[in-house]
């Protein structure tokens, strides 16, 4: 899903349904299923077909990528890029809440956590794929029309015949216990509490609800929290053998891999699945045209107003959509959209965001304006209207506006195709939205498009019978946009060739060594130092990370403030290129650009691509020297961050991690290290003036001392020259002297409390402090163990017992995180849950801290633990810009990549013995300062409550479970 935004959303779970604005970051028998034999592993039952001995024939080939369908209905796409040591294996199962029916919402949500829950040859399929390397780079997706399960993992030995193996397996064989239904419901719900913290994401919902009378596109994709809590395991099993078969998957293979061992492999495992007899019924229900203004209102608990309109459009295969989604950016862009011009930049609002649905069928465009607590709501949502359906008329859409939108969408595009693991997400995406070749005829849409075309489907669908936004108010008349049906397919792409597919990359050695081996490093200018690795990548991408450093602790003390946003700032112009020229130009060189500032450290992230490296280099170096530093980007910047941090004031999310941090600082108001408060914050930012900036810049920034990292397709000479020449002259007066942040293993350990009312999900938060160096093998052990505890995704101890077996959090997890310069180790542990679970979920995490320290780490586990952490490390650093992240942290910590081999030969070297001795050393349960914030108050009365009902009732609820358990025996 793809946003047109003035603050960026992250979506982040299973349900694909949050949305976060920028500026923070039964115990039936498991025979009950029928178990498929594979083509190597044949029944009398189930017998392999005879097209399992030959591979499938193509069907058809576009720019690089092939489509394949086997004899029993799995279609198939094969990607192959070999500039990657890495390969991504993705089903997508063509069904999701879109077919979901009475009783039954969230129900294919439910379905997608209960596939990894195992099947008879995988009983434990998280720690299957994270002993495998795919810790972090596995997931399930459920969304409208489809539900996806991936993994991306190192292409060496047996892993593409694994991936393809254990997909094809709980397709068809997954347990879906009524026991790992009772956890996992709880988990689920936690998710489903978790996005109801969020006012936006219910309001975006909401809206969407009252938009639909009768599709299943106004149903949330988590589903109904009773149907949930209720759904009967035998319905969810008849839900799952209903979709998940053979003719109604696709399978994409992304990425290192020989196309005919991927067939053979596909040919063998998803081919020898029988396809049912009774066909999948197709859903037929069509949204009827609107015919008047719907109204929804959400009233919650919090600081910040927002007002949205939502208007029906066609699916995404008609050819009206790619003027929808040029309508994105055009509306909701950040600096040039027209809701960012008439409502931000006014003051009337914080930030603006925009988005049109990509569905299969007939969706929605969906615009929502973030209004500050001073401003007035109605104005707001007025003004919201007045824009989207008035305001071409005044001011008709401009061929520069149309130009702008097209290069976004583009530029997003090409970026996109570069990642071999994230296109095939996305063609699974548009497969499911009927074809996906449609990845390719929406580029020629967009490309084709022309000013009265925006300007026509801007006048038919934004009209005030077809809105969704604030009071119901009866029309006089009725006057409805007719939203046309999806096109017939078969007869747009049956002569549809494409172009050419883009080339591929070189084949990479992900290993610390063979990246040192291939890197130059040496002094740019002044006390700026490079680490330089030229390859040649798919698309030609480079990426290239740039930090600066000024100031002491003592010459910064009063200017926090400003340094926090003068990165901010500085990425809104220059001298010669205001906000919105600065944008179209980093959208012409195909380029993304952010830069971010904190106390003595500039930073500037870039990914480009080598044809427009040398201009891109001009363009950040006068940026870095000659910013503009507008007064009114200013106001708007610390606009959006005061009401970022003012929502935060009543999110668990934020205020736990920050009471913890607090607690870990111990450092005086002044001290450039304080943690301050969010209203000392709120108040701080609010101060800033643009001049305290500007002399900032002028006074501190220079040459004298940084780190520049490139990876990526480039010529190095080329760029030593090109920065050399803009940075050699750039001097400052003022010397740079780092502010340490040594470790504090001395705090006392503390549980803090905060009441967050109206929140429905919790946050537990904790931390402690060690003095020890990243270098020293005690850290590699401790690596070890914190891995088996609680960093291996849902695959450790605290996430199987937390997670599947207790079903109290969503998410739980631990981490470490070094600080070399400061020979500081930090240990963090979090988890999410329902209020009323605080007292359990804590007694349990204490119980498992305890268990292994106690008892300690097997010889199985620390085994197991090692291939996975190792496995994953090799995969994080096939992507370039996490290698240009380890280079420019080597610079800074005056090493080389021979560090990492070094740790990774720790890893390996480790034993039970030196693990369990880290463990007992460092982490240490009473010295953890804890915060848990939540709404307590509510789930205490809650429970009273209940108490006090089951008294009135003579009876217990544990009687009244030992009655019903009586009376089924």
């Amino acid at each position: 899903m793809e946003f047109a935004v003035a603050a960026t959303p992250i979506f982040s779970c299973d349900s694909r349904l949050a949305f976060i604005p920028r500026i923070l970051a039964l115990g039936l028998i498991a025979a009950w299923l029928p178990i498929i034999a594979f083509a190597d592993e044949p029944t009398k039952e189930d017998s392999v077909t005879e097209s399992a001995a030959s591979l499938p024939e193509k069907i058809t080939e576009i720019e690089g990528i092939s489509e394949y369908k086997l004899e029993n209905g799995v279609r198939v796409l094969l990607f192959p890029d070999p500039s990657k040591e890495v390969v991504t294996v993705n089903m997508t199962v063509f069904v999701g809440s879109r077919h979901e029916g009475y009783g039954e919402a969230g129900m294919a949500h439910l379905l997608e956590h209960m596939l990894f829950k195992g099947t008879p040859s995988h009983p434990d399929i998280p720690k299957v794929l994270k002993d495998r390397g795919a810790g972090n780079s596995m997931n399930g997706t459920t969304w409208m029309d489809r539900t996806n399960y991936y993994e991306t993992l190192p292409a060496s030995g047996d892993n593409l015949e694994f991936a393809i193996r254990l997909e094809a397996d709980r397709l068809v064989n997954s347990f879906i216990k009524g026991e790992d239904l009772e956890s996992e419901m709880t988990v689920v719900r936690n998710e489903f509490e978790s996005g109801e913290n969020s006012p936006i994401r219910v309001l975006m919902q909401r809206m969407q609800s009252a938009a639909f009378d009768w599709h299943n596109y106004g149903r949330s994709t988590i589903g109904n929290r009773s149907d949930i809590e209720r759904v009967p395991v035998v319905r969810l099993r008849k839900f799952y053998k209903k979709f998940y078969r053979p003719d109604n998957v696709m399978v994409v293979v992304a990425g290192k891999f020989e196309p005919s061992e991927a067939l053979k492999h596909v040919e063998q495992y998803f081919g020898s699945l029988k396809k049912p007899d009774t066909p999948i019924d197709d859903t037929y229900t069509t949204e009827p045209a609107q015919d008047g203004e719907r109204t929804v209102v959400l009233r919650r608990v919090g600081e910040v107003q927002f007002a949205g309109t939502a208007y029906h459009i066609p699916a995404s295969s008609h050819p009206d959509f790619a003027a929808a989604k040029a309508l994105m950016y055009i509306m909701g862009d950040e600096p040039s959209g027209r809701l960012y011009k008439n409502m931000v930049e006014t003051k009337l609002a914080s930030n603006v965001y925009a988005i049109a649905y990509a569905f299969t069928e007939p969706g929605l465009f969906m615009t929502i304006a973030e209004i500050p607590m001073e401003n007035s709501l109605e104005q707001g949502r007025q003004t919201l209207i007045d824009i989207m359906e008035h305001g071409f008329e005044e001011n008709p859409i401009t061929e520069k506006e149309l130009n702008r939108a097209v290069q976004q969408m583009l530029k997003s595009r090409e970026l996109e195709s570069a990642d071999p693991g994230r296109l095939a997400i996305s063609l699974s995406d548009w497969a499911a939205q009927g074809d996906w070749r449609l990845y390719f005829l929406f580029r020629d849409a967009i490309e084709a498009l022309t000013v009265d075309d925006v300007q026509r489907v801007a006048d038919r669908y934004f009209t005030q019978n077809n809105r969704t936004v604030g009071l119901f108010i009866p029309s006089e008349k009725s006057d409805r946009a007719i939203i046309p049906e999806s096109p017939d397919l078969q007869q747009v792409l049956k002569d549809y060739k494409g172009r050419e597919a883009m080339a591929a990359g070189e084949v990479f050695d992900p290993t610390p060594l063979a990246i040192e081996e291939r890197t130059e490093r040496g002094t740019l200018v002044g006390g700026i130092e490079y680490a330089l690795m030229p390859k040649k990548t798919r698309g030609e991408t480079v990426n290239l990370l740039m930090t600066l450093r000024f100031g002491t602790p003592e010459t910064l003390a009063d200017k926090v403030g400003p340094m926090e946003l003068m990165g901010l700032l500085m990425s809104k112009g220059t001298e010669k290129l205001d906000n919105t020229e600065l944008q179209d130009e980093l959208t012409r060189l195909r380029t993304e650009l952010s830069i971010n500032s904190t106390t003595g450290v500039l930073q500037m992230s870039v990914k480009t691509k080598r044809e427009f490296l040398p201009e891109v280099i001009e363009l950040i170096a006068d940026i870095a020297r000659n910013p503009k530093l507008d007064a009114a980007e200013l106001d708007v910047i610390k606009r959006q961050v005061v009401t970022g941090l003012q929502k935060s004031t009543v999110e668990p999310q934020a205020l736990a991690p920050r009471a913890v941090r607090r607690a870990l600082s111990p450092y005086p108001k002044g001290d450039v290290r304080y943690v301050q408060t969010f209203d000392e914050e709120i108040a701080m930012y609010e101060s800033v003036t643009v001049d305290e900036i500007r002399s900032l810049h002028e006074d501190f920034l220079s040459n004298q001392q940084g780190e520049l990292a490139v990876v990526g397709d480039f010529e190095a000479d080329q760029v030593k020259s090109l920065l050399k020449d803009r940075f050699a002259d750039w001097k400052s007066d003022i010397e740079f002297v780092r502010a340490d942040r040594e470790a504090h293993p001395e705090i006392a350990g503390e549980t803090i409390a905060i009441e967050t009312p109206d929140k429905a999900n919790a946050l537990l938060y904790s931390s402690q402090q060690y003095s020890l160096s990243d270098t020293d093998p005690e850290y590699a052990s401790l690596v070890l163990g914190n891995y088996i505890l609680g960093g291996g995704s849902l695959s450790s101890r605290l996430g199987n017992r937390v997670r599947q077996q207790e079903g109290l959090s969503y998410g739980v997890r631990s981490g470490l995180s070094s600080k070399e310069r400061d020979k500081r180790v930090d240990f963090t542990l979090y988890a999410i849950t329902n209020p009323g679970n605080k007292d359990r979920l804590l007694e349990v995490i204490m119980e498992e801290l305890d268990l292994i320290r106690d008892q300690g780490v097997t010889e199985e586990e620390l085994a197991q633990a090692k291939v996975a952490y190792l496995q994953a490390a090799k995969v994080r650093r096939t992507n370039d810009g996490a290698v240009a992240g380890d280079l420019l942290s080597t610079l800074f910590d005056g090493r080389t990549m021979a560090a990492a081999a070094e740790h990774e030969s720790q890893i390996e070297a480790a034993t039970v013995e030196s693990v369990n001795s880290a463990i007992k050393k460092y982490i240490v349960p009473e010295k953890l300062v804890i915060a848990v914030a939540g709404d307590f108050a509510a789930a205490a009365k809650e429970a009273s409550e209940k108490a006090a009902n089951a008294k009135d009732d003579g009876t217990s609820e544990s009687s009244e479970q030992k009655a019903a358990a009586a009376s089924a025996n």
